[in-house]
C-alpha cells in the first residue's frame, strides 16, 4: 500500500472519488477533510497509484490496526464501497421551532452524547465522541435554557455519525431542521449532500 502525501495526488483522488458519489462518500469525506486542513489527522492509502483498485482512510501513523472507536478503516475496492453513510436532503426552511435556536454542543455534553448513541455507554465511545465533538462540524437545536434538544454530529469521514432527538421532543420536525442546517453548512464547505 502507498500513502498519498502530496496535495496534487490528494486533489486528484478527490476528483476521481467525486465521480463515484454517493457510493464513494465514506472515503471521499475523509479525503475532503484531509484536503481542507486534516482536522482528524488522517492519511489515505492506495494499493497502487494512479490506477488504484483500493483506497483506505485511517488515522495517521496507524499500522495494522482497525482504526478508531468509530469502527475501523474505511475502504473501497473497485465499485464496492464498504460502509454506508447517513444521507441528508437539503430541503425545508431550516428554521427551528419557536423557543428553540440553532447552537453548538460543548464538551460538557459528551456524557449526554455517549448515553444516547447506540454504540455508546463506555469509556472508548466517550473518548471517540469527545474527539468528534472537538474537531468536526456539528449542529444542535437548543431550548431556551441552552440545553440540547436535537443534534447532528459529523465524523472524520464527512458523514453523520450521531444524530438524535430527545424522546420528549420527537415528532416536531426538529431533526429535519438540524439535518437541513448541517447539510447546508457542509455544502458551503464543499461537501456533497444526498437525499
Amino acid at each position: 500500500m502507498k500513502i498519498l502525501t502530496g496535495s496534487a495526488q490528494l486533489q486528484h483522488l478527490e476528483g476521481i472519488l467525486r465521480k463515484s458519489l454517493p457510493l464513494a462518500l465514506p472515503v471521499f469525506g475523509a479525503v475532503l477533510n484531509i484536503n481542507r486542513g486534516n482536522p482528524g489527522h488522517f492519511e489515505v492509502l492506495v494499493d497502487k497509484w494512479p490506477e488504484f483498485g483500493a483506497v483506505l482512510a485511517r488515522p495517521s501513523g496507524e499500522v495494522g490496526t482497525r482504526g478508531t472507536a468509530g469502527g475501523g478503516d474505511w475502504a473501497c475496492s473497485g465499485q464496492h464501497w464498504e460502509h454506508g453513510t447517513l444521507g441528508t436532503a437539503v430541503r425545508g426552511s431550516g428554521r427551528p421551532a419557536p423557543g428553540l435556536r440553532v447552537g453548538s454542543l460543548s464538551p460538557s455534553h459528551v456524557d449526554l452524547l455517549n448515553d444516547t448513541w447506540p454504540y455508546g455507554g463506555n469509556a472508548r465511545s466517550r473518548r471517540f465522541l469527545a474527539e468528534i465533538l472537538g474537531r468536526f462540524p456539528q449542529v444542535c437545536l437548543q431550548d431556551g435554557s441552552g440545553q440540547p434538544v436535537s443534534w447532528v454530529l459529523t465524523d472524520h469521514f464527512g458523514t453523520g455519525t450521531h444524530s438524535y432527538t430527545l424522546p420528549e421532543h420527537r415528532r416536531r420536525g426538529h431533526m429535519q431542521v438540524a439535518l437541513t442546517v448541517a447539510a447546508r453548512r457542509a455544502h458551503a464547505r464543499g461537501f456533497p449532500t444526498f437525499g
